[in-house]
């Protein structure tokens, strides 16, 4: 069984909209899908339809936040003692094209917000990350052409 790296911030966020699809979104589904049974004729009842798409939409992504937090293997960055970059680290990068500086902090796939300033393990631009040291140039192939990153700074917290 494959571990899940995340975070307890991405653990605990997951496990809150968990709880929320297994009550209240739920509860919204049923009440809709009996509401369109009041209806009549199911055979052309597109609200009914459109409920039992929604229900089993829901009950798929349930199935899969459950899978995913079982196989949870969550990582505290204020425990990791490294020069290196590894998951959960917040690394401060001077972007050399733009001459700009950005932070990001790797966490797992579904924790993930670029606007936040969080990317995930799996991007282009982690990948190029891991391993690599303070002062040490990194190259992101990206849709738009190579970018070249400097890392500044490396911080677990």
């Amino acid at each position: 069984m494959e571990r899940i790296p995340m975070t307890q911030e991405g653990a605990d966020a997951m496990r809150k909209e968990l709880a929320i699809m297994k009550g209240e979104k739920r509860h919204h589904i049923i009440a809709a899908i009996e509401e369109a049974l009041a209806h009549g004729d199911l055979s052309e009842n597109a609200e009914y339809h459109a409920a039992k798409e929604e229900q089993g939409m829901n009950e798929a992504r349930i199935k899969l936040m459950e899978d995913k937090l079982a196989r949870a293997q969550i990582i505290d960055p204020k425990t990791i003692e490294s020069d290196k970059i590894v998951f959960g680290a917040t690394v401060k990068l001077l972007d050399l094209d733009t001459d700009k500086e950005i932070t990001y902090k790797i966490v797992g796939e579904d924790e993930a917000k670029i606007e936040n300033g969080t990317i995930s393990i799996t991007s282009p631009i982690a990948r190029a990350l891991i391993g690599k040291e303070e002062g040490d140039m990194a190259t992101v192939r990206a849709p738009g052409g190579d970018r070249e990153l400097e890392i500044v700074e490396i911080i677990y917290q």
